[in-house]
C-alpha cells in the first residue's frame, strides 16, 4: 500500500530536522538578531562636511544626536551652502548606519528581510 500526501520521509522532510528543532533554531536566530539590533542602536556614527566645518553624530537607531558648526561656516549671505553642508553630513552619517546594519544583520541572510 503506498503513502499519499504528507512530507517525503515523514516529519523529517526538512533535511532530517524535525519541526521542533526548526522552531528552536528560528527562535535562536530571532534572539541573535534582536541582540545585534540593540548593539547597533547603542553605537554612534559621525560625519563631517566642508573640511570639518559641519559635524553630525547619529545613533544606530538613526536619531540625530549632535550637530556642531564652526563659526566661520555661518555666513548670513550664503545660507544655502550651510544647508548643503548639514544635509551632506547627516546623509553621510545615516549611510554609515545603513552600512553597519547591512554588515551586522546581513549575516542572517533571510530573503526579503533586507
Amino acid at each position: 500500500m503506498s503513502k499519499r500526501g504528507g512530507f517525503p520521509g515523514g516529519m523529517g522532510g526538512f533535511g532530517g530536522m524535525n519541526i521542533n528543532q526548526l522552531m528552536k533554531e528560528a527562535k535562536k536566530m530571532q534572539a541573535d538578531m534582536e541582540k545585534s539590533q540593540e548593539e547597533l542602536g547603542s553605537r554612534e556614527f559621525d560625519a563631517t562636511a566642508g573640511g570639518g566645518a559641519v559635524y553630525v553624530k547619529v545613533s544606530g537607531n538613526k536619531v540625530v544626536k549632535e550637530i556642531k558648526l564652526t563659526k566661520d561656516v555661518v555666513d548670513p549671505d550664503d545660507v544655502e551652502m550651510l544647508q548643503d553642508l548639514i544635509l551632506t553630513s547627516v546623509n553621510e552619517a545615516l549611510r554609515k548606519v545603513d552600512e553597519a546594519q547591512s554588515a551586522q544583520l546581513g549575516k542572517y541572510n533571510i530573503p526579503g528581510l533586507m
